[in-house]
């Protein structure tokens, strides 16, 4: 903790309830704010991607459903199994 200035105790009091930081320290606690939330964002992005992409294959399945059984439902099916193992580490 850095020292404060006479003025700066006279102004915030001295009962010692605010602690100051030095820039460096200051700097530092944001960089792991920022990874974390970056982390926290990128996991977020890759989950909204699959629940999509799920959503999707769906859509393909009632699409295979409602055709008779031939090629065109058999290339809604393929469809939907492409959608979803599009990236198959993003699976969980």
């Amino acid at each position: 903790m850095k020292e404060v200035s006479q003025l700066a105790r006279q102004l915030l009091g001295t009962s010692g309830a605010v602690e100051f930081y030095t820039q460096q320290e200051f700097d530092a606690a944001v960089a792991v704010a920022k990874a974390e939330i970056m982390t926290v964002a990128i996991e977020t992005s890759k989950k909204v991607v699959m629940i999509e992409r799920e959503a999707c294959a769906e859509v393909c399945k009632r699409l295979a459903e409602q055709e008779d059984e031939g090629e065109v439902s058999t290339a809604l099916v393929n469809a939907a199994a492409a959608i979803l193992n599009r990236i198959p580490a993003q699976r969980q």
